[in-house]
């Protein structure tokens, strides 16, 4: 009887396709890290695959270059010939955030979210009610209206009475306005530990989501450092911190303004930050304290708390930082909200994130 042999296996260099698409994964990861500076993350990899070998004779970083560009991932800007993302490049970032910290999602329907009101609603349900009127008839059961008339007149000759006709239920679904607030001070980035990365990950991530499996809700970003403005998604890679104290006033300020504009029902904000507020602007001047808790900007900060609450606008806070005194701080901010509040490492910064928004799926605020 012969045998099986079992000998080393030596896996076969990978070429062509294959290598460009294990290149993009690690270039899109380093334009992210770059906040879009293509030069510096070509160089990057090409240091990368000095060290790695992650390229061979057959196909080599140029080979990368030149595919990026016939692929429609890179283009020249203008007359300065400066190489530049195209938009192609900027969705598969997004598609890579979301895949990297929420996994593939399923296809299925339009997704919205589902509450626990029923009535003349989007999703058709399993259960049965007679017809009232005012009902429409889109939502008439035909087949159960017609045996239902059989039961009642017999068979001899047919009748269908309002009283023969049966509704289908339907349940409601919500629209849900979420603000995203992202802290860019220079803490985001202090004592060698990146943090600002993770957060536009995140950002990307919800707003890809968000776009593909809830296409009625609506997202809007905000970033605040001295100041706060918003941003569009395809904005996110190139997100930097500044040279700024944090303004989370202005945020919250900014927040409520483009909530206010929102004319759906459920409506959340979502920040992300490291720090305690530091800065809030009086007149034209801003005022500063970088040292502890200051009660002048603390008490603004509440208030406003206080104010998204009479609203029912429920805050959700990420505190990407683990001092015991900026615990406290977001413990009272939460408290005065009725929000949420989680005190989350890098690491799960973006399995935080999609929970609470799963959450607030079947909420209406």
């Amino acid at each position: 009887m012969i045998g099986n042999r079992f000998t080393e296996y030596i896996p076969e260099k990978t070429t062509g396709q294959n290598a460009f698409d294990n290149l993009l994964n690690i270039f899109l990861q380093l334009m992210v890290i770059t906040s879009g500076d293509v030069a510096e993350a070509l160089a990057w990899l090409t240091n990368l695959d000095k060290r790695y070998n992650l390229t061979n004779e057959v196909y080599g970083i140029g080979d990368f270059i030149d595919e990026l560009k016939s692929e429609g991932y890179l283009t020249e800007e203008g007359k300065s010939g400066k190489i530049v993302l195209t938009a192609k490049s900027e969705q598969s970032i997004r598609k890579n955030a979301l895949e990297e910290i929420f996994g593939k999602l399923k296809k299925g329907g339009k997704g919205e979210h589902q509450t626990g009101h029923s009535g003349q609603g989007d999703e058709i349900s399993s259960d049965r009610r007679q017809y009232e009127f005012g009902d429409s008839i889109e939502n008439i059961s035909v087949t159960d209206s017609i045996r239902n008339a059989h039961i009642n007149h017999g068979f001899s000759e047919f009748m269908l009475t309002e009283d023969d006709l049966e509704i289908v239920e339907s349940e409601y679904k919500s629209q849900t306005s979420t603000v995203l607030m992202i802290d860019i001070s220079h803490s985001m980035i202090l004592y060698g530990e990146d943090r600002i990365t993770p957060a536009k990950k995140v950002a990307m991530a919800l707003g890809e989501l968000i776009t593909r499996k809830y296409k009625k809700d609506t997202l809007d970003i905000i970033v605040f450092g001295n100041d706060a403005w918003q941003i569009k998604m395809k904005d996110l890679p190139y997100l930097q911190v500044g040279p700024y104290h944090t303004n989370t006033v202005a945020g919250l300020e900014l927040a409520m303004d483009i909530l206010r504009r929102r004319k759906n029902r459920n409506k959340q904000i979502f920040m992300i930050t490291d720090g305690k507020p530091t800065c809030m602007k009086v007149g034209i001047k801003y005022y500063k304290n970088a040292f502890g808790l200051d009660s002048k900007i603390l008490n603004k900060t509440l208030t406003l708390a206080a104010q998204c609450k009479k609203l029912n606008i429920p805050i959700t806070t990420f505190m990407i930082a683990s001092d015991p005194y900026l615990k406290e701080f977001v413990k009272e901010f939460t408290k005065v909200n009725m929000g949420n509040a989680y005190y989350s490492t890098l690491q799960g910064l973006g399995n935080l994130v999609f929970e609470d928004f799963k959450h607030n799926r079947r909420k209406s605020f």
